[in-house]
């Protein structure tokens, strides 16, 4: 089991969208971090923002120019998703110097998309919000969904992470 010794969640946005944000936030990253086995104490940075601020980072940072809904910074690359194994002697670069803690990267959350999913989605906010740090996490794991493959095993672990927390479709 992964301990994070930092979960660091500035928030940008001009309202509070949901009364224990912060929480949902953090057992998320926990649990992600728990179903895939992660062994090391681990940094994650969390920015909760708005469609105009994640729409400037997708265009600065990944040369598309619209809004999205998260976007995942990984700090290291990852040969096999979520596979720790090597870490050390691959990327020795992706620990902490002072702490020692895995550096696993940066999400950042667009709170305006996540109200609209939720409406259009059918579900509560908390559940979207969930689901895309769930997503997140996977990403910042070395998971992606490029290949058809790739997405559906990427949807039954967010599910899996999902319902283990009881953050269901149909869950306040």
């Amino acid at each position: 089991m992964c301990i994070i010794m930092l979960i660091h969640i500035e928030n940008e946005y001009p309202e509070l969208l949901i009364p224990d944000q912060d929480r949902v936030i953090e057992r998320v990253i926990l649990q992600a971090l728990d179903y895939e086995g992660c062994p090391y104490e681990c940094q994650v940075q969390v920015l909760l923002t708005s469609n105009e601020e994640i729409h400037r980072l997708n265009r600065e940072y990944r040369n598309i120019d619209r809004e999205t809904d998260v976007l995942s910074f990984p700090a290291a690359d990852y040969p096999v998703p979520g596979d720790f194994s090597d870490i050390e002697e691959r990327d020795p670069m992706a620990f902490h110097p002072e702490t020692g803690e895995l550096i696993l990267g940066d999400i950042v959350l667009s709170l305006d998309r996540v109200k609209l999913q939720a409406e259009e989605y059918g579900h509560s906010r908390k559940r979207e919000l969930a689901f895309l740090v769930g997503h997140s996490m996977l990403h910042l794991m070395g998971y992606d969904h490029m290949t058809e493959e790739d997405r559906l095993l990427m949807e039954h672990k967010q599910e899996e992470i999902l319902n283990i927390l009881g953050y269901t479709r149909d869950s306040e």
